[in-house]
């Protein structure tokens, strides 16, 4: 990836000798391959720079019924067997497109461990084959489930349910959050990792990071030709900025990459809520970039987004 002396000088030490590493990498760029190839690549990837995957006391593999009949795969992760813990639905990141439970297994581990709530993890039907709104409409479905016979059936506190995710999966939380409270489904917290937001990707961080590092302008292409038509991106749905009104939505924990196209458009969906009288907390972790979430093993900024993330959910749990 080609980019200036002024952006690999923002990037902390770590994050820098990551991207050098990566850029050295002998491997063809994910937006030169197919949908297929690129999740066969992105999983043999997944979890080699992640922290250590912790033990813990439940994990559970299940199916979700969606709307037109089909049962999505989700895994419940939590540090206790005991019953009555509030629960996160958490989706991944991956345009759409790539990613799914096992490439988000460590850190869904990891945010129920350290913040004592039940972690379910869905894996949305993935674009091309699935084109929008598919992923809204799974998400959609398994927050009903979740709220309803499937978190009581599971013995959590169907009282106490946040929504989260990141990058992909944060516009999916976020476009839940909405659905949530017009469904009258009540959130304690609607946790955003770097959400894109925006019908078009023209902020100023776009222009900046348009050839990366990490994410560029080429991938985010890639990402949204396979997921959604031209005339659609107007939709709220996929474009959270776009909704008529977020008042009454759950209030938000949003933390976000300074050095990540998407990073403008985090930071506008958070004044939008405010904007809303809606409480947020953002926090932007410097010199790092997007998809860091999953690179704690080289990035500690990583570790410290997941202690972040991990305290405002036990923040909103116990309120």
């Amino acid at each position: 990836m080609k980019h200036g002396p002024e952006i690999h000088a923002r990037l902390t030490s770590q994050t820098r000798l990551m991207v050098e590493l990566m850029a050295r990498a002998p491997y063809p760029p994910m937006h030169t391959l197919t949908a297929a190839e690129a999740r066969a690549a992105h999983a043999r990837a997944a979890g080699v720079l992640d922290v250590p995957k912790p033990d813990i006391a439940r994990v559970q593999d299940l199916r979700v019924p969606a709307r037109d009949g089909a049962g999505l795969p989700a895994r419940l992760y939590a540090d206790s067997t005991a019953a009555g813990l509030p629960a996160l639905l958490y989706m991944h990141g991956g345009g759409f497109t790539i990613g799914g439970i096992d490439s988000h297994d460590t850190v869904c581990r990891v945010l129920a461990q350290l913040s004592g709530a039940a972690v379910l993890s869905l894996d949305y039907r993935l674009a091309p084959e699935h084109r929008f709104p598919t992923a809204v409409h799974d998400s959609f479905d398994a927050l009903h489930w979740l709220a309803g016979e499937g978190g009581a059936a599971l013995g959590l506190d169907t009282t106490r349910l946040a929504v989260g995710g990141d990058s992909a999966g944060g516009t999916l939380a976020a476009v839940s959050a909405i659905h949530a409270r017009d469904s009258g489904i009540p959130l304690a917290l609607q946790l955003l990792i770097y959400p894109g937001t925006t019908d078009h990707q023209d902020t100023d961080s776009h222009a900046l990071f348009a050839h990366g590092p990490v994410l560029d302008k080429a991938l985010i292409d890639w990402f949204f030709h396979h997921y959604i038509d031209s005339v659609d991106r107007g939709d709220w749905r996929f474009a959270p900025l776009k909704s008529a009104e977020v008042d009454g939505v759950a209030p938000a924990w949003v933390g976000l990459a300074e050095c990540d196209p998407l990073v403008d458009e985090g930071v506008l969906y958070a004044d939008k809520l405010r904007a809303a009288a809606v409480p947020v907390d953002l926090e932007i972790y410097r010199g790092v970039v997007h998809g860091f979430l999953t690179l704690g093993r080289a990035i500690p900024e990583a570790r410290q987004l997941h202690a972040d993330a991990a305290a405002a959910l036990r923040r909103a749990f116990s309120g």
